[in-house]
């Protein structure tokens, strides 16, 4: 007992060391600490990093999808193509700009929505469509954008979970000129605090994301005139200093999630009644953002997250179908609608999982879990 006391297990922790600290520290004696050096120093780390031109850093992931569905053109009256088993914040950027989510059923092996499932859900007023790399696994971009040239259809990438995932054509994802949204919280694979970015196809796309994300302000800088609509989706300087800093680290950082996943899959592998995440798919390789395992049906999930977290692991069911929430109500969906995601809702658990975990850590991990599902 005393052991296990001394080991208390997180379910995320970012990676954080003096290298962020020092940034920290240097923008805060800058005293500039908005808009400021270190903001483009993060942009440009980001971007040279991707092997792209335009990256815009926003204050969320969230905020930078609403830029995007901003900069596209859509709003009241359109419909856009999504998954729904995803993070709300995916759906909820549409609702901002009164855009009806369409959404469609997910592949039972990848979680992702596929392109010629997407193309079924098309309706007249569809005017675009949203591939989601849901827990770090790419979505199938070629489809998508053969589905989208032959349909005359835009596409916006969430990639909030999927910084580091390469596509099936060997490409990062967010490289290939589709406008990408990726997330910085503090679980993911780097972490700004709180932040996002998009990237951008284009400068007069850039430009328009980096006038909106600042209240609208001609993008000199040099008046405070405002040139439409913006909104307060700034990130910090003190935020971007602790991107550069992971920025300087991301390989390794990805490397090291990768190996712990690894651990995780060799050890949990053996057991009966799990479905575990798959690393890759062809040439297709996921980011590895969290370590989700699905149980089988007919086992009470929340049994097993009860029967974890009385062993001191904490977990929890990640993530519910964002079709069912209230919001979405008026568009007429319900329970049954897309069983493929709802049963992955049903099943899925989130076990711990951050770069610091060690092979000890994830035996004691899978024996807690072997013994919650034999309960």
């Amino acid at each position: 007992m005393a052991e296990e006391m001394e080991t208390a297990f997180e379910l995320a922790r970012p990676e954080i060391g003096p290298e962020e600290e020092r940034l920290v520290l240097e923008v805060l004696r800058s005293g500039q600490l908005s808009l400021g050096p270190m903001l483009s120093r993060f942009e440009e780390c980001f971007a040279d990093w991707l092997g792209v031109e335009h990256v815009v850093a926003t204050s969320s992931g969230t905020a930078a999808l609403h830029l995007g569905v901003r900069a596209m053109g859509w709003g009241e009256g359109d419909s856009v193509v999504l998954s729904p088993f995803t993070f709300v914040a995916s759906a909820n950027a549409l609702l901002y700009e009164g855009v009806r989510p369409r959404f469609a059923d997910v592949d039972p092996v990848t979680l992702n929505l596929q392109p010629e499932t997407a193309e079924g859900a098309i309706g007249p007023d569809t005017v675009g469509l949203m591939p989601i790399d849901i827990f770090g696994f790419p979505s199938d971009a070629t489809g998508f954008e053969e589905v989208a040239g032959r349909r005359g259809l835009e596409l916006l990438e969430d990639a909030a979970q999927a910084i580091g995932a390469i596509d099936a054509d060997g490409s990062k994802v967010g490289s290939r000129g589709i406008p990408t949204g990726f997330a910085f919280y503090a679980n993911k694979q780097i972490t700004t605090g709180e932040g996002g970015v998009l990237v951008c196809p284009d400068e007069e796309m850039a430009s328009r994301v980096r006038s909106e994300r600042n209240q609208g302000r001609a993008p000199d800088m040099s008046r405070m005139d405002h040139t439409g609509i913006g909104f307060n989706y700034r990130m910090s300087d003190i935020a971007a200093a602790i991107g550069v800093a992971q920025m300087e680290r991301i390989d390794e950082l990805l490397t090291r999630r990768a190996e712990v996943a690894a651990l995780y899959s060799d050890r949990l592998g053996g057991i009966e009644g799990l479905t575990l995440p798959q690393a890759g798919e062809g040439r297709a390789r996921r980011s590895w953002f969290v370590y989700t395992v699905m149980v089988s049906d007919g086992v009470d999930r929340d049994a097993v997250i009860a029967g974890l977290n009385s062993s001191g692991i904490p977990s929890k069911a990640y993530l519910p179908s964002a079709h069912l929430f209230p919001q979405f109500e008026e568009f007429g969906y319900g329970p049954g609608d897309f069983p493929v995601a709802e049963s992955a809702s049903a099943r899925s658990l989130a076990l711990p999982f951050h770069a610091g975990l060690t092979e000890g850590d994830i035996d004691r991990i899978a024996d807690a879990l072997e013994d919650a599902l034999d309960a």
